[in-house]
């Protein structure tokens, strides 16, 4: 990577870590529904008119049932079990737990597009599961059925980003980035209006419940996307794919940091474990590389 390209990893991994933090402020006064409606229906609205000032040929119209899947499966669905999730897990356990969004995409990738299951993929996906356990399980919050269900609720919203990725692969060609991910955000928007008039804020949010918004509209959403696609671009979809592992790593230290959450030696060594399983999974850490490194003749 050049220094241009490392420094726009970096910076979209701490955006990403900190949308969990903006999450975790505002979702309660918000309200989980109306918070995730705000958030993809302003971020679409900002990337139209960017696309607009640019005099980008937005490609959307004719891709309308595909974009109503794809903004289910790919935004509203993990987006509203994300924030509901965070209404009892901490920032820095949701971040760590949605850092296993490839484990699935893999597995979902292996039966939906025919990718080979090697035995790293499949060794890196038993190590997810075991780090999710020691994550959830080491952290320092009551393990009972509110925990359990928002732990599953996070790892649905994992399976639905790897179903919508799949589905985006086989089911869209030939659309440009600013397009595919309008589309997606303004047909996630239309999914979230009406079920977000049930979850209305009933007085007015505080100031840093706004802010939080706001951050987690232009920065983590509208900016963000833009750097991930620059990425995929300039540097390939490989590299890109690193921002998996630096996105839980700015997600605890965040939440230590801005939040005060407790960094346990159970949330560190699952985090450990997990970042591995992904490294595995995605090929980042290849056990037949390791051994050329270590033995060059």
């Amino acid at each position: 990577m050049s220094l241009v390209q490392l420094a726009a990893l970096i910076t979209l991994g701490a955006f990403w870590g900190a949308s969990y933090i903006f999450i975790r402020i505002a979702v309660e006064p918000m309200g989980p529904l109306f918070l995730m409606f705000a958030r993809v229906a302003l971020s679409g609205l900002i990337l139209v008119a960017y696309a607009r000032w640019r005099g980008q040929r937005l490609n959307i119209r004719g891709h309308w049932r595909k974009f109503i899947i794809l903004g289910f499966l790919g935004s509203a669905l993990p987006f509203s079990l994300i924030a509901w999730a965070e209404l009892t897990v901490t920032a820095s356990m949701a971040a760590i737990l949605m850092s296993t969004t490839p484990l699935f995409t893999t597995l979902v990738a292996a039966v939906g597009l025919g990718e080979e299951l090697t035995p790293a993929k499949l060794i890196g996906a038993l190590l997810g599961i075991i780090g999710v356990a020691i994550t959830v399980g080491g952290s320092d919050m009551t393990l009972g059925a509110d925990v359990i269900a928002a732990t599953l609720a996070l790892l649905g919203a994992t399976f639905s980003y790897a179903v919508g990725g799949v589905f985006a692969k086989r089911a869209f060609t030939g659309l440009n980035n600013m397009s595919m991910s309008s589309g997606q955000l303004i047909a996630a928007a239309f999914i979230l209006a009406p079920v977000s008039l049930a979850d209305l804020p009933h007085e007015t949010p505080p100031m840093e419940a706004l802010w939080a918004t706001l951050g987690l509209v232009v920065i983590c959403t509208a900016v963000a996307y833009q750097l991930y696609y620059y990425l995929i671009i300039s540097a390939g979809p490989t590299k890109a794919l690193t921002v998996t592992l630096l996105v839980p790593v700015f997600g605890v230290i965040f939440g230590a940091i801005l939040l005060g959450e407790s960094i346990s030696p159970g949330i560190i060594i699952g985090l450990l474990v997990v970042l591995l399983s992904v490294g595995l999974v995605t090929g980042l850490i290849s056990p037949k590389r390791a051994r050329t490194i270590q033995h060059p003749s």
